[in-house]
């Protein structure tokens, strides 16, 4: 008589395809928080290497600091 209603009681009344639904749900929501895995080699890279090329054009900044920013840019 406790379990008359149906639901099966189990985890929570979800079941245990109730929960994978929800795992996958915060799965994808991490998933696409993440920062983009091609962005170090896709446009914002390249946008930050043309300012530090217009920076060195003029006179902003040292062939040494362009050369150190460079490289870790492409770290």
């Amino acid at each position: 008589m406790m379990n008359g209603n149906g639901m099966g009681g189990g985890f929570f009344g979800f079941g245990f395809i109730g929960l994978l639904i929800i795992a996958a749900i915060i799965l994808v929501i991490v998933w696409m928080m993440k920062p983009n895995a091609t962005d170090k080699s896709g446009s914002k890279n390249s946008d930050s290497l043309e300012t530090l090329k217009k920076r060195l054009a003029n006179g902003e900044i040292s062939e040494e600091e362009y050369d150190r920013l460079k490289k870790k840019l492409d770290d």
